[in-house]
């Protein structure tokens, strides 16, 4: 990758950042590329909290990829820090060239600054290509993860 570069999402970001999230099979049955205030309202709040990070990675000046990174304080594993990566997308195109590798080994690299002592994140059952490429990256499908949803 030439030149890629991470930064926080800003506001102008917000359309293609929704158009990544719904680039996939899952996204398009729960997530639309277009901005309304429901989005708007939850961009102002992602934003506003220091613990929430709204990342996008760039090349050349286009957003390829993005991730929420969420770090969450805890009295386990003796009052540690652990970060939560959500979110991750690729954008379809440029999918295949490493970039979810450098995406995720950024994010993991964030974590270690931060003095976190976990990273953790949900990959949905049927994201079998996800669960190897995880797998790959050394993370341990330790626990089963639910939901309910409301």
């Amino acid at each position: 990758m030439n030149d890629m570069i991470f930064r926080t999402a800003i506001r102008a970001d917000l359309p293609t950042v929704l158009d990544l999230l719904a680039d996939d099979m899952l996204g398009r049955t729960r997530d639309v590329g277009e901005v309304d205030a429901t989005y708007e309202k939850a961009f102002a709040d992602i934003t506003a909290d220091p613990r929430n990070h709204l990342v996008v990675a760039e090349v050349d000046g286009e957003v390829v990829g993005c991730m929420q990174l969420t770090y969450i304080p805890g009295l386990g594993r003796h009052g540690a820090e652990r970060q939560l990566i959500e979110s991750v997308r690729v954008r379809s195109d440029q999918r295949g060239r490493g970039l979810g590798r450098l995406m995720m080994t950024w994010a993991i690299e964030q974590a270690r600054l931060r003095g976190c002592a976990l990273v953790q994140l949900t990959t949905d059952k049927t994201r079998h290509d996800a669960h190897r490429f995880y797998l790959g990256l050394g993370f341990v499908a330790s626990h089963e993860g639910m939901k309910l949803s409301l």
